[in-house]
């Protein structure tokens, strides 16, 4: 037993000293302009259409998983600079108004500034490389870190068979993946910042989003095979309040968070067919309180798949899915509010699953289908059905018209229009009456009008 504990110090140990590394390294970065790159458009001379399917981010083709696996490190040019910057602006329109209306908007019919990005981003020599993203939120009026990977890797061989080896410093599970099932890429890769949107996720659906700063280390063997396993950790409240983070929700990491992941990804029908698996496990202290012995207990763990298949005419047609199962038990929620602490073990699924397609790199449509299901709990959820069900469907048009890097405005400008409706068959855990105040389900469907724009 003491020697468990030492092995957790010394990995404890070893996060507290990785973090101001990895943030020395992006200081590093930037005070060396003669090795510094802007956008990775920029950097690697190739339009966003070869990273990207449809010519816009944030989901990838197989040279776009190929240059972030290796570390964002492939270049064309010497130096540029190292900034890059993206808005997001929409129309929404509710079948219902919202009650009550979301803070500082209308009950319906919001255009709203949902966010302005900046991005650090690029590689240093053959080695290092990452992006940082700081957000405005057009919507909660905040400034914070958002996504951030910061990688270090080298080249090597693995019985016979070329491999990158990698380390990733990144702030939320599933940012550093390359494939767009897990949660940080998935579709919808913009959705509403304005209309409701079902309450219940497993924790690796973005629950340590900008809470959780974490260091993993992988391989990709062969073009093939991806293996990955690291943990994470809660940074202190205050380094979270100073990065515009809420240090409270869902809590503080007891200990570590270990993090796993494996994929295996091959040629097939004239495309590429991946498959793959990803778990995480996270013990929490709800609000950051630790007046009960007990923790929050999360194990999640996932299925996924996607194909990805072009054709001569720049045509691409995608197909991804994810299955996530979750076994909770919140010992220390249920202690705090004077209940059994047997009172919330908890399973909650959720699968979903898109196709798309892609015409001449320009126009595109998806079409995307989710549904959560889940235990009865009068603790965890609220409404008169006490369970966190919802199904629905997405679906979404878009056009791209400089993918290419054709833009009047300069090959690293390119914009993004899109038309998105979302809507829904249960919510909260009905169809009918969802809240107790005779909301239903449909009430939610939101008709959403973006532009998306990055520089």
């Amino acid at each position: 037993m003491q020697n468990i504990h030492e092995n957790a110090g010394l990995a404890r140990l070893a996060m507290r000293v990785a973090v101001p590394a990895g943030l020395g390294l992006l200081a590093l970065t930037l005070a060396r302009p003669a090795q510094a790159v802007p956008s990775f458009a920029d950097q690697t001379g190739q339009p966003c259409q070869a990273c990207h399917v449809g010519g816009f981010g944030p989901q990838l083709t197989p040279f776009g998983r190929e240059f972030k696996l290796g570390g964002y490190t492939m270049r064309a040019k010497s130096w540029n600079v190292p900034l890059a910057a993206m808005a997001i602006a929409s129309y929404t329109h509710t079948k219902k108004d919202q009650v009550p209306a979301p803070d500082h908007l209308e009950p319906n019919n919001n255009f709203a500034l949902d966010q302005v990005s900046l991005f650090v981003a690029g590689g240093v020599g053959k080695h290092f490389g990452g992006f940082v993203q700081i957000t405005h939120d057009g919507v909660g009026h905040q400034n914070a870190w958002d996504n951030v990977d910061l990688r270090a890797v080298t080249q090597g061989r693995v019985l016979g068979s070329d491999a990158v080896f990698g380390l990733s410093l990144n702030n939320s599970p599933t940012t550093q993946d390359v494939w767009n099932t897990t949660p940080a890429w998935s579709f919808p890769y913009t959705d509403t910042a304005v209309s409701g949107t079902p309450g219940a996720a497993p924790l690796i659906n973005g629950g340590l989003a900008q809470n959780a700063v974490g260091l993993t280390a992988y391989s990709w063997i062969d073009h093939k095979l991806y293996l990955e396993a690291g943990a994470y950790t809660s940074p202190r409240a205050g380094t979270l309040r100073w990065l515009g983070a809420d240090p409270v929700s869902p809590g503080d990491i007891h200990g570590l968070a270990p993090y796993a992941r494996v994929a295996y990804q091959r040629d097939f029908g004239g495309g590429t067919l991946e498959l793959g698996a990803i778990a995480l496990k996270a013990a929490l202290n709800p609000g950051r309180d630790r007046s009960t012995p007990f923790t929050d207990h999360y194990s999640d763990v996932g299925l996924d798949a996607s194909f990805q298949k072009p054709d001569d005419k720049g045509d691409t047609f995608t197909a991804q899915m994810r299955l996530t199962h979750e076994s909770s038990n919140l010992a220390a929620t249920c202690t705090l509010a004077l209940l059994p602490a047997e009172c919330a073990r908890t399973r909650l699924t959720e699968v979903r699953g898109d196709v798309g397609y892609s015409w001449r790199g320009k126009l595109g449509t998806t079409l995307g289908a989710f549904a959560t299901t889940g235990s009865r709990n009068a603790v965890v959820y609220g409404g008169p059905a006490l369970r966190p069900d919802s199904n629905g469907l997405i679906a979404q048009l878009d056009y791209t018209p400089w993918g290419d890097g054709s833009s009047p405005l300069g090959p690293l400008v390119n914009a993004r229009l899109g038309v998105q409706y979302t809507a829904y068959g249960r919510f909260d855990g009905a169809r009918r009456n969802y809240d107790g105040s005779g909301a239903n389900a449909s009430d939610n469907n939101a008709l959403r009008i973006f532009t998306w724009l990055a520089f």
